[in-house]
C-alpha cells in the first residue's frame, strides 16, 4: 500500500515539533542555573511534548493550574502589580547594563574576566525574561483584574 504524498510533511512536523519540545526543556534546565526564564522554557517545552505525550500532557496540567492561579493573584492589588512591574523593568535593565558591559570597577575582588561574564548572550536572556514577565503582568491584567475589581453599587454593570 503506497502512502499519501502529505505522510511525509506530517511526519516532519511532528519530529520538528519533538525536537523543539526538547531543547525548550533542555534550555531551560540549563537556565534554571544560569540567567533566563528556565521555568518557563520547560513549561514551553512540556507544552510541545504534549502534542505528542500524554506523560507530557500530565506533567503540563499541575503547571498550568498554578501558573493561572498565580497570574490571577499577582493583579490583585496594586502594589502586586506595582511591584511585578519594577520587578520586570529591573531585569530589562539589569539585561542592558550586562550586554553594554561597563568596565570593571575598582572595588571587584575577583579576576577582572568574571566580571559581568557572558556579555550580550546573558543580557538578552535577562532582557527576554524582563519581556516575558512584562507581557505576562499585561496578559494578568487584561485577563484577570475585571474579575478582581468589585462590582458597581448604581445598579449599571
Amino acid at each position: 500500500m503506497k502512502k499519501p504524498k502529505w505522510w511525509f510533511s506530517v511526519w516532519l512536523k511532528f519530529r520538528l515539533i519533538e525536537v523543539a519540545g526538547w531543547m525548550l526543556v533542555a534550555s531551560g534546565v540549563a537556565a534554571v542555573v544560569l540567567p533566563g526564564p528556565g521555568l518557563l522554557l520547560i513549561a514551553g517545552g512540556l507544552a510541545l511534548l504534549a502534542m505528542r505525550y500524554e506523560w507530557a500532557k500530565k506533567l503540563l496540567r499541575p503547571i498550568k493550574r498554578r501558573a493561572l492561579h498565580l497570574a490571577r493573584q499577582s493583579v490583585q492589588t496594586w502594589p502586586r502589580i506595582t511591584f511585578s512591574l519594577l520587578l520586570s523593568g529591573l531585569l530589562v535593565g539589569v539585561g542592558i547594563f550586562w550586554g553594554v558591559g561597563l568596565p570593571v570597577p575598582g572595588w571587584w575582588p575577583v579576576d577582572t574576566h568574571w566580571w559581568l561574564f557572558g556579555g550580550w548572550g546573558t543580557g538578552v536572556t535577562l532582557l527576554a525574561s524582563g519581556t516575558i514577565a512584562l507581557g505576562t503582568v499585561v496578559y494578568s491584567f487584561r485577563h484577570f483584574r475585571r474579575h478582581a475589581l468589585p462590582e458597581s453599587h448604581d445598579g449599571a454593570n
